[in-house]
């Protein structure tokens, strides 16, 4: 099943996906929900961010390349983890399918693109097992996880270089009918395919890092985890449209435009 998110004669509101086509529900895929008897056609709804989470959870350096790509840039040998650790970002920093990543004025040339399989926690829980982890998940969407290299290398923390508003585009909805092994990520920048990898070959997967953080946390309904990107990442510049598709979920898509002030 596809659920979308989508602003509903001014009213956010879940909806079912089928094809071009979508249906209004009352309630939300965490709790109980029914259809209605209205239709909306896709192409004409606003899709909104899937989902607003509790708490954004994001995996950091989570593919094999991506360690030896940037510690390359930075000239030290690349230390993949030994084990999953997680971090966080901003919910200011979320936009949806179609909406605009603004570069602030201020920003060097070296904002990058990371595409990223998003999971998307279904239900409270605490202390899974390997064998019990992926019923935990409604399903997944996905992430351009956007970075302002400079900053990030030079701050003490990565409030800007990679919360900055607009810096988090999800969507563009939530699927749950997928299999991890199947899945591939491709990255388009205006068109033309940048990058292309095996979606769950991570250092340490979905089940892995749910495992990991029920120890000490509790997920809840709506809570979502970031799960990293793969290669070395392109520079996006004002005019630019970013594509990221994972097959089997879709495509979220996003224009580029650089602040004036």
């Amino acid at each position: 099943m596809r659920w979308a998110r989508i602003d509903h004669a001014g009213t956010p509101s879940y909806a079912i996906v089928e094809g071009e086509t979508l249906i209004p529900v009352r309630g939300s895929p965490f709790a109980t929900w029914e259809r209605t008897a209205t239709t909306l056609k896709l192409a004409e709804t606003k899709l909104l961010v899937p989902v607003v989470p509790p708490t954004f959870y994001a995996c950091g350096m989570n593919y094999a390349e991506h360690v030896r790509a940037v510690a390359a840039k930075i000239g030290q040998p690349p230390n993949l983890p030994t084990r999953p650790e997680i971090g966080y970002r901003a919910n200011n920093a979320l936009i949806a399918q179609g909406e605009t990543i603004v570069i602030p004025a201020d920003a060097t040339d070296k904002v990058q693109y990371e595409g990223e399989l998003v999971a998307v926690i279904g239900k409270t829980c605490k202390h899974l097992t390997r064998d019990n982890a992926l019923e935990a998940v409604l399903g997944y969407t996905i992430g351009n996880d956007v970075s302002e290299r400079t900053w990030q290398r030079s701050d003490r923390t990565m409030y800007r270089s990679k919360n900055t508003d607009t810096f988090k585009p999800m969507g563009p909805w939530i699927e749950t009918a997928v299999d991890l092994d199947a899945l591939r990520t491709r990255v388009r920048l205006n068109g033309k395919q940048i990058i292309e990898f095996h979606t769950n070959e991570m250092v340490f997967g979905v089940v892995d890092f749910l495992v990991e953080m029920t120890r000490y946390i509790t997920l809840h309904p709506g809570d979502v985890v970031w799960m990293g990107t793969e290669g070395e990442c392109a520079d996006m510049k004002h005019g630019d449209l970013c594509e990221v598709e994972i097959t089997g979920i879709g495509t979220l898509s996003n224009p580029v435009a650089r602040a004036t002030a």
